[in-house]
This record gives C-alpha cells, structure tokens and sequence, in this order.
C-alpha cells in the first residue's frame, strides 16, 4: 500500500512539472503554434463557447448541477417525452394509411411515371404493385382507419393525432434514424431528448434525465448516436437502461464498501475535478463531477423506479408484460414509471420493422404482424394508463419509424422475393402523436389514391421536431447552441409547427 501511494504522488509531481514546461504548453494549445494563430480567428474553436465563458472558479447551480430544472420561452404543454421508434420502418399501409385502390391494382405493374427520378434501396427494373396486408375499419369518433394487425389500439384512436404524409430525404437505415432523431443525417449532432434535457433539466436529480430503453433484440442501425449529445456536454446523452437483468451494468458498490466511503470518494474526486477546471475551464469536467454524483444517487433510485415486479397484476396483465425479460411491453410500463418520476426524456427503440419479404420475420403479411402484436397491446395501455393517473396531459408520446414502404412489392433485379415485402420509401409515411396539447382524433395530411406520395398536408421531419419543441415551450427558431463560431438548432434552418395537430 505504500508503494502504491508514493507511486500517485511521484505521477502527481511529474504531472505538474510536464503541464509547467513551455514546450507541454505549446503543445497542449490546440497542437501548436498554428492552433494558436487559428484560434485567434476561428472563435468558435475556443473550448469554452461564448454562452458558457465566466471566471473558471465561479461555480452556478448549473455548473454543478446540469440537470437542474429551468424554464423554457414559454408555457409549456407537456413536462415529459416518450418517444417510441420502430427501427426499420413500418408499413403505413398495413397499419394507419388505407388505400382500397391499391387492392384493386394488385399485381399490376408499377407506372414507370412514378419510377423516373426516384432512388430506393433494392428495387430495380419494373416492380409489382401490391394490395394492403390488413383488413381497415373506421374507429372511434374520430373514423380514423385502423388495420386489424392493431385490434387493441383502436380503443385509444380518438386520443391520438395522425399525421399522413410525413416524409424524409433519406432513404437507408442508419442516415434516416440519425435525421429522424438529430436533424441531420451525418453524425456528430445532438439527439432529440439531448436539446431537450439540455433545455429544460430535469425534474428528478435523482435519475437521468434522458433515458433509453431498447427491444427487439438489436440496438438500432445507426447505433448509439441516436440518442447522442453531440457537441451538447455529454451529461445531456440518452442513458441506456436495461428491462432484464441489472438496469445499469455495474451500478452496485463491490463489497466492503459502504455508502459512507462511497460518498467520502465521490467528494474527494469532486474536489479534484474542481480544481481541473479551474486550471482548463473545459465543460466536460463539470460533467464528469456530475456523472459522479448522478451515479450515486441511481444506485437508490433506479432499482426501485425500474422494479415492474412491484406494479399490481392488473397493471402487468393490461401491459402484458414479461418480468425477467427484455420486451417492449415491459419498456412501455417502465417509460410511465420514469415520467411519473420526473424523468424528461425517454426514448424507446424497438428492432425488427424491415419488412423486405427476404425471410418469413421480415414479411408484411407474417412478420409486420407479428411485429404489431408485440406492440398493439403495450402501447395501448400506456395511453390508457397515463389517462387513468392524470399523466397524459403532462406528457408527449411520439410514435414512428425512420421511413415508410413503399407501394410496390420488393423485387431485386426484376426477381421476385421469397416473401411479400416493401422497399423503404421516404415520399410519404405516418407518423402519430399523442398527450398534452394534442388535437384528439385529428388527422393531419393525405396521400394519393395508392399512397406513394402526399398530396396534402406534407410535413418534413424538421416539422415534427419544431413541433415537439413548441410543446416543451421552445421556440424552435430561438432555441439555439453556439459550436464552431455559430449558433446550431435541431431543426437546422427549416421547420415549422404543425399547428393542425394541436389543441
């Protein structure tokens, strides 16, 4: 033990005399003399950004507490977010978007008129047109079409809001997870619930503010950027629970420690972060004292807050949860819990809507409807459930996928798959909306008589996220972050509140 504490104190002073010489200096000032030279025109690429300079030894509640609450522009509609994300897009016409036409033309050749110009992922040649999956029903007060792949959501049709003829310029996978979640389709921006913790804080310090739940067996194709800070400090990232086994990996304390030293460790590593950022003012210290802190306070929180076992049966029954494993449904109780608890954010990713008709899994007719089995009943009893308990008018949900499908069945060099399937198709696809400040029963946008492109009502996925901000109580256009000499927004320089949705 001895050595090992003069071994520290030896790195310690060895340190210091490195960080003392000219030549470390220069070196650690943006590698040079010529970062030197570029700093002094290039303003943006100071490490501490106009918003946030100050004395490196003042210390606000912010500072030391990221995730304190704050209040946005304006009165908000909702406290909270759920997003749920079916990653690999569904099929909007074997859900939501009805097209009786469509059935007519089945197995008809696609007009070439609606191919020139067009990019998808697979298609080639001259594909197939082919009929809805499903069956529809008008629903509700509202008449809104519901497929039966969806028999339980049509209890709660009239509390939702649709919107039509959404649409995207990104046609794989990964770029439109991260445009659909970011703004962008590149990498290195913040996610959605980042710009909103960022914002707004959180209401419980003792939780994240941003949580992440994922199902289907993958995490999605664009991976954790997803839920990214980007160049937000990275206390502000999504962070992954999980529904089965521990929530977070390595949460417990090793044995023989106890909360008391635990906290004493915390302090003394809190005291040093300090002073590092009194010496190089960089923001990420400030999130790393808070990382610590956070840490401490979930091993409390978190095993209670994600513990479904603890939920009445009744609940558990309308959810239709599976305790020990990971499942969507057991992701759609927990999302309640977390808002119930103040959390701000939560975002849930499920895998396994890529309907190509390459396997039985990924086949609109069989695999779609397995797919919307697992969801139907969750999500339902979420709506319900927040209703029941007052929540729903607190609260956001968001539901969609990256893209649509398109009309024509997949083919791949003008052969037929082994399954019916639909390529990917950004033209126009559904996406819904529901909770405070939400129009119920309304239905936003139209597409045409075979649904490959909107007609009316076209919105952008800048639409949707200047939407959900407004809700929150930020002005899209205002709400601003200064990296690299100029100020960046989720929604870039479009966007626009799609006022006919809400209330």
């Amino acid at each position: 033990m001895k050595d090992q504490i003069e071994r520290l104190v030896q790195e310690h002073l060895a340190r210091e005399a490195q960080e003392k010489t000219r030549r470390h200096f220069i070196k650690s000032c943006a590698q040079g003399l010529g970062g030197l030279a570029l700093s002094s025109i290039f303003m943006g690429c100071d490490p501490i950004s106009k918003q946030n300079k100050k004395s490196a030894s003042t210390f606000s509640e912010r500072d030391l507490n990221p995730l304190a609450t704050l209040a946005p522009h304006y009165g908000p509609k909702v406290k909270s977010v759920i997003y749920l994300h079916m990653a690999g897009a569904p099929s909007q016409l074997e859900m939501f978007d009805y097209k009786p036409k469509l059935h007519k033309l089945d197995g008809q050749d696609c007009p070439q008129s609606l191919l020139a110009g067009k990019k998808f992922a697979f298609i080639k040649g001259t594909p197939k047109l082919m009929g809805p999956q499903a069956e529809f029903k008008q629903e509700g007060e509202s008449g809104n079409w519901v497929s039966n792949f969806m028999p339980h959501f049509k209890k709660v049709v009239d509390d939702v809001a649709f919107l039509k003829a959404v649409h995207t310029d990104q046609f794989n996978h990964g770029p439109a997870q991260l445009f659909m979640h970011t703004g962008s389709a590149r990498l290195g921006r913040p996610s959605i619930g980042a710009w909103a913790t960022y914002g707004l804080g959180s209401e419980n310090q003792n939780l994240p503010g941003f949580v992440v739940l994922t199902s289907g067996g993958n995490t999605p194709d664009a991976g954790k950027s997803v839920w990214g800070s980007g160049f937000l400090p990275s206390v502000y990232q999504g962070v992954q629970c999980r529904s089965k086994g521990d929530p977070v990996l390595y949460l417990d304390d090793p044995d023989g420690v106890s909360r008391d030293l635990k906290k004493s460790t915390i302090d003394a590593i809190t005291q040093i972060n300090k002073e590092e950022y009194a010496k190089y003012a960089d923001p990420e210290i400030l999130a790393r004292i808070n990382q610590y802190e956070m840490a401490y306070r979930m091993q409390i929180a978190v095993p209670e807050v994600m513990n479904i076992n603890s939920e009445p049966e009744h609940i558990k029954e309308m959810y239709g949860v599976e305790p020990g494993k990971e499942s969507f449904a057991n992701n759609c109780l927990l999302a309640r819990k977390l808002v119930e608890d103040g959390v701000r954010f939560v975002q849930l990713f499920d895998w396994g809507w890529d309907s190509h008709g390459v396997i039985r899994s990924g086949s609109i007719d069989k695999g779609l409807r397995n797919k919307c089995t697992q969801i139907d009943r969750p999500i339902t009893a979420l709506i319900m459930d927040l209703k029941q308990r007052g929540l729903l008018d607190d609260t956001l949900i968001v539901w969609g996928g990256e893209f649509g499908r398109t009309p024509m069945q997949e083919n791949r060099g003008n052969k037929k798959m082994p399954f019916k399937g639909r390529d990917h198709h950004g033209d126009a696809f559904t996406m819904w909306m529901a909770g405070g400040g939400i129009k119920n029963g309304a239905s936003h946008g139209q597409t045409d008589d075979i649904g490959f492109s909107g007609v009316e009502g076209r919105v952008s996925v800048h639409d949707v996220h200047a939407t959900i901000l407004h809700l929150l109580g930020f002005d899209h256009e205002e709400y601003t972050y200064e990296f690299q000499g100029r100020p960046f927004r989720l929604t870039d320089v479009e966007g626009h509140i799609i006022k006919e949705i809400l209330s």
